[in-house]
């Protein structure tokens, strides 16, 4: 499991988060943590939607594994 950074600002009612290390994942919430979650879920939709794609492209014949970082 990986840990990422969560950047959220205020915007009148609502808070705002985004994640610099996952370029597309934002998040928004009444609170601070319904922010931090919906963050979460957003990196996860991500991250799931990248590797669908690179998978798509790979030859038969390629050793795939995986790491944990």
């Amino acid at each position: 499991m990986n840990t990422y950074s969560a950047i959220i600002e205020r915007d009148g009612d609502l808070y705002f988060g985004y994640s610099p290390e996952v370029p597309g994942a934002n998040g928004q919430g009444n609170t601070i943590e319904e922010c931090k979650k919906d963050l979460a879920a957003a990196i996860e939709l991500v991250l799931s939607d990248l590797r669908d794609d690179y998978q798509r492209g790979l030859p038969e014949n390629v050793i795939r594994s995986t790491v944990t970082a």
